[in-house]
């Protein structure tokens, strides 16, 4: 038989009665004692839960509604109950708040850009912590070599690099075709097709090889690194790699920084020359340009320091993918969706920074001569 939540009053306190609270407080259990505690006359002072068994949402509502009614004080209250009264009361005093007045359009502005400011200060001063930590953690291999992981380097190099050259290929040759038959287009108008050699080679070695290659590893294996040490996170398997004298910098971050740092320069090089020979291929078409012409002119109005901006640039860009992706990766915490964040996040911002850097780099070396 269903035993009914009930009540008692139990003395009095300036006219004021203590109202005892008894069995189950769940949906089911409750009954009509909302109605005839709603009867009651006499004041109530406090409400007493030393009593109560159970207590799901709807106990906890009937309690914090008796309470806030009579301003009474919950006494007896489980540290479960209690959180559960707390959470319900949050809930309806900010369902009754929506209504209020907001403050100024332009307060509002105000909070929110300080936010935004503290928010990603905080964030910079810990990128900037995690990469000094890289660095020590290099440090300590260049003392103690025995401690450098080789296999799980040539591992990482294999995963950036190796495995992206078909994707990267085949973007890169794509890219070489828009290229020439974009630049041919705009150029004949002028009668300087003969350029479109020039515009091809120039802007595939220059900038759009190596930027184009540095927002596909951003993707793919930035992505892959934040993903990786993310669930690693979540599991406790750094935690465990602590326990046992492992350092996760330098068998998780270390490793990924370092290959993707040597690659870098090989996939953008190697990107470069994919584009140049897309672009070959589509001035045979659009150009009646041989493809060997194409080639043997590539070499003539393709400076050499050319080719050093993009080998230069390749490792800075490797350096923040792969800090983006470790970064984020170990700041996952809490639960599953947590590492699908991350791993946006650490995408994102590989890919903003890269692109912010390629500007400075090409103002750099417009101003060095290097144009």
């Amino acid at each position: 038989m269903r035993e009914w939540a009930d009540f008692s009053l139990d003395g009095t306190e300036g006219g004021a009665a203590t109202l005892l609270l008894k069995g189950s407080l769940r949906v089911h259990y409750l009954g009509d004692l909302d109605r005839r505690v709603g009867e009651l006359d006499q004041p109530i002072a406090r409400v007493d839960l030393s009593h109560v068994s159970a207590m799901d949402t709807a106990g906890a509502w009937l309690v914090w509604r008796i309470a806030r009614d009579n301003d009474a004080e919950i006494t007896g209250a489980s540290e479960d109950a209690e959180r559960l009264i707390a959470a319900v009361g949050r809930t309806i005093d900010a369902e009754e708040n929506v209504g209020e007045e907001k403050p100024p359009l332009l307060d509002r502005v105000n909070e929110w850009l300080r936010t935004r400011v503290l928010r990603y200060s905080c964030g910079l001063y810990r990128i900037v912590d995690f990469l000094g930590a890289t660095i020590l953690s290099f440090g300590d291999v260049i003392r103690h070599p025995t401690r450098f992981r080789g296999k799980a380097l040539i591992h990482q190099m294999e995963l950036v690099g190796v495995n992206s050259l078909g994707i990267i290929g085949l973007m890169s040759f794509l890219i070489g075709i828009v290229i020439a038959q974009q630049g041919a287009v705009q150029l004949r108008q002028f009668g300087a097709e003969i350029y479109t050699i020039n515009l091809t080679g120039r802007l595939a070695m220059r900038e759009l090889g190596i930027l184009m290659t540095a927002i596909m590893v951003a993707g793919r294996s930035g992505s892959a690194f934040a993903a990786q040490i993310g669930t690693m996170k979540l599991t406790e398997e750094v935690d465990a790699m602590r326990i046992i004298g492992v350092a996760p910098m330098e068998a998780l971050v270390l490793p990924r920084v370092l290959a993707t740092m040597l690659m870098m320069p090989l996939l953008g090089f190697y990107s470069a020359i994919i584009a140049i020979i897309g672009g070959a291929v589509m001035s045979v078409y659009a150009l009646d340009i041989p493809f060997i012409t194409f080639i043997t002119r590539i070499q003539e109005v393709v400076p050499i320091h050319d080719v050093w901006i993009c080998v230069l640039k390749a490792p800075v860009f490797g350096l923040i993918i792969a800090i983006s992706g470790c970064y984020h990766g170990m700041q996952v915490k809490g639960n599953a969706e947590e590492v699908g964040r991350r791993t946006t996040q650490a995408v994102v911002a590989a890919i903003f920074m890269v692109i912010v850097l390629d500007a400075f780099f090409a103002v750099f070396f417009s101003q060095i001569g290097w144009a």
